[in-house]
């Protein structure tokens, strides 16, 4: 018989003990053209499967890290970062709202006016320019920083944020220069660059604590940095009351009604000085420890892809024994290199179908936060004037003007601001993000309203206290709900890859909201009577219609919040997608 013919009669193969053995059929070879089929396809072909073995191992030793770090006990490094971090956070506050302490003091001193029945002020696009342009540095600063995080590393740009800080903040109390033109454009020209400074702040602070932080107390960590805010307005408020006071007992001078002259002691001109230039110092103490600081785990794992380093300082700092099982990979493999760039980008189909509402959500609810926030905090000088609560400028001095509004800051920060931001901190944890953020946006609509519609009730002496304890409610449903979260979500619910990007995009999205509030305040709140407004305003809305505008805006980021995911007792792989991205196949 013939049976050792391939692809025509089955082969028979004696079998060692001489039993009939069964025929066993050996396929014939595939044509050429199959062959070629197969190769150009890559089907199944081993090093198909080699690249695929190694993404797996990759993974797995990724996941392995990152998992360590969500269980991680919370550690002393924790609290330090929180400081080191925090104290940026501080600085930001006490640079973008101390300037309304002092502009005021600005007008009265380079725009005064003889014969003027009252004290002289900012050119209305002087006065804009000089409240707002920080905050368009800040809108640059927070998507280019944003950007740089994701490209060089978080470690490699944080240094860099808080130098120019440090020295635009200095600069701004100079001026090259005597007249009023040279000065503001010295300070707007620094103000600015501080701005973009500040801005850098925002991604990357939010980002690293995020990234450090286990799952548990993920959220109180971040909430923690932001808070720091509270403090550097409050400080803001109490240095400038304490250098104010000093001044009034050095420089004395009478009322602007009795002498417009003489009510600006020239001494004057070093107190706004000081008052700005005093907010580098908390920052520059901290310098040395945030360039200490090393890169992110999350980063050096899934971005960087050395999954050992980030192990080995993740041990290191937080004292936790931390592995990874596998070296690093010592060369890039060019189909796996491949692979890993054609990871979706932040203007893929692939990022808009996973994270394209979500970035809605986040960008739109710290827009409209932003409008009503910064509306109220850089300009509440002028609604405690329109109230009483703040006496009329002509029966001050320059320098007890600035006094008075120190005051009167001081106060709202310290029995709303801070203690908002701190109830977040304890709570986020608790209650959730989402819970956080809807309550503090429909009390802010509340007490908006409760402020707007009875105005003339409030303006009357006897009732003008329980208007500033329902404006310090508002303010405290703000820090206390949308003010902190907006800042705490965009950190967790992103890729590793675009943690910083997006979460520069939502910050300079609340920034733009903040040139709404900030710009269109300084006009929707004028007096409808022309003969009533500041001097080289148009006639407004008035306070009273400005604060229903407000309410709405409000009553818009409560709705926009149901685009925002809960983010509580999560990783941030799992809130990312990353773990479908990266976990290994069982």
């Amino acid at each position: 018989m013939r049976g050792n013919k391939v692809g025509n009669i089955p082969a028979k193969i004696p079998p060692g003990n001489g039993v009939p053995a069964p025929y066993k059929y050996i396929p014939p070879p595939l044509p050429p053209t199959y062959q070629l089929h197969s190769f150009l396809t890559h089907t199944h072909t081993p090093p198909d499967r080699e690249r695929k073995e190694r993404r797996k191992k990759m993974a797995g030793e990724n996941l392995k890290v990152l998992n360590a770090l969500d269980v991680a006990k919370t550690q002393w490094y924790h609290f330090t970062a929180i400081i080191i971090a925090g104290m940026g956070f501080f600085t930001d506050a006490y640079d973008l709202f101390c300037i309304s302490l002092v502009t005021k003091m600005l007008g009265r001193i380079y725009y005064h006016v003889d014969g003027s029945p009252k004290p002289g002020s900012l050119p209305p696009n002087v006065s804009a320019a000089v409240n707002g342009v920080a905050l368009c540095g800040t809108l640059a600063g927070q998507l280019f920083f944003g950007w740089l995080g994701d490209k060089m590393g978080r470690k490699k740009v944080y240094g860099l944020t808080l130098m120019v800080m440090c020295l635009c903040s200095i600069a701004s109390g100079l001026s090259f220069g005597r007249d009023a033109k040279a000065v503001m454009t010295t300070l707007c020209f620094f103000r600015f660059w501080l701005g973009f400074g500040i801005g850098g702040d925002y991604p990357l602070s939010a980002t690293i604590m995020s990234e450090y932080a286990n799952k548990k107390t993920r959220g109180a960590f971040v909430a923690a940095v932001f808070a720091m805010q509270g403090f550097g307005i409050l400080a803001g408020g109490i240095f400038a009351m304490l250098m104010s006071a000093g001044f009034q007992v050095w420089f004395k001078a009478p009322a602007y009604e009795v002498d417009p002259i003489a009510s600006t002691a020239p001494q004057a001109d070093y107190l706004w000085r000081i008052v700005l230039m005093v907010g580098a110092l908390p920052a520059l103490l901290t310098f040395y420890w945030r360039l200490k600081m090393p890169e992110t785990a999350r980063y050096t794992a899934l971005v960087a892809k050395n999954a050992k380093q980030a192990a080995s300082d993740m041990s290191k700092v937080l004292q936790t024994d931390i592995e990874a099982d596998h070296p690093p990979k010592p060369a890039a493999d060019p189909a796996l290199a491949a692979a890993d760039k054609n990871s979706y980008g932040l203007f893929s189909n692939e990022f808009l179908r996973r994270h394209g509402l979500h970035l809605l959500g986040t960008a739109s609810t710290w827009f409209l936060l932003d409008i009503a926030f910064y509306s109220q905090n850089l300009f509440q000088k002028d609604i405690f004037s329109a109230i009483g609560w703040i006496p009329p400028a002509k029966t001050m001095s320059a320098i007890q003007e600035v006094f008075t509004i120190a005051r009167a800051q001081t106060l709202i920060a310290l029995c709303s601001t801070v203690p908002g931001y701190w109830f977040t901190v304890a709570l986020i944890d608790v209650i959730g993000r989402f819970a956080i953020q809807i309550m503090g946006f429909f009390f802010m609509t509340v007490f908006m309203f409760a402020l707007a519609f009875p105005y003339n009730h409030w303006t009357k002496p006897e009732n003008r206290i329980g208007f500033v304890v329902m404006y310090s409610l508002t303010f405290f449903f703000a820090n206390f709900g949308p003010n902190a979260t907006t800042f705490v979500v965009p950190a967790e619910i992103f890729p590793a890859r675009l943690r910083s990007t997006c979460h520069g995009i939502s910050a300079a999205s609340g920034k733009l909201g903040a040139m709404v509030g900030a710009f269109g305040f300084l006009y929707l709140a004028q007096n409808k009577d022309p003969k009533k407004t500041d001097a080289g305003y148009p006639a407004g809305i008035g306070v009273k219609n400005s604060l229903i505008v407000l309410g709405f805006v409000n009553l818009a980021g409560l709705l926009f919040t149901f685009l925002v995911p809960e983010a509580k007792g999560k990783s941030l792989e799992d809130m990312s997608g990353e773990n479908e991205e990266e976990a290994p196949a069982s």
